[in-house]
């Protein structure tokens, strides 16, 4: 039980810290404000867990071991998040609207965002270093994931509060398309930095 303290400090930071899916969270609460992007929330924090536990029970071992599949699943995750970082960047520069909780463009939801994490690279790395340090430390595997989540729903739950504030400082549709654009960039960055740092 001593490596619980270790471990969710490791889930704080990396789930804190800027990367594709916690920037996905923000640009879409400064469009679509913070009640339409909750899912999103569960979902990065519920994928991220489920990809831990899949690492670290041992499951995603045939994967992890074969090149090909961790190169391609790599490759899909990039393109995917790149498509996303266009999308963001071309996206109509409108100003959140209370009464448009209907409009779902450009949200993945609770089912997208969770598959987010199957494919992006930094949830991969960070399930793979969890493993390799905090497994067999005596707590179970569905524990730790079961912490990482709880640890995960608020951090990004911050990144989702920084774009729902963003959005009230923003107050006309030229200063959104400029925040959408610098949004856009900074996924891209995410993304790619994930592969090559």
């Amino acid at each position: 039980m001593e490596s619980l303290l270790p471990f969710t400090l490791f889930a704080l930071v990396a789930s804190i810290t800027p990367g594709p899916t916690n920037v996905l969270v923000l640009a879409n609460a400064s469009r679509h404000g913070l009640p339409a992007v909750l899912p999103m929330v569960a979902g990065a924090a519920g994928g991220a867990a489920s990809v831990l536990l899949l690492v670290g029970t041992g499951l995603a071992r045939p994967l992890a071991a074969h090149q090909g599949a961790r190169t391609l699943m790599a490759a899909v995750g990039l393109a995917w998040l790149t498509v996303l970082a266009v999308q963001l960047f071309r996206a109509a520069p409108e100003l959140p609207d209370a009464g448009d909780d209907g409009d779902r463009r450009g949200r993945l939801g609770l089912i997208g965002t969770a598959g987010l994490q199957w494919i992006n690279p930094k949830a991969w790395m960070m399930a793979l270093a969890a493993t390799g340090v905090f497994a067999g430390g005596g707590v179970p595997m569905p524990a730790l994931a079961g912490v990482f989540f709880l640890v995960a729903l608020p951090c990004v739950l911050v990144w989702a509060g920084l774009g729902a504030g963003a959005a009230r400082w923003i107050r006309n549709p030229a200063a959104m398309g400029w925040f959408n654009r610098g949004m856009a960039v900074l996924l891209l960055l995410s993304a790619w930095a994930a592969v090559f740092w």
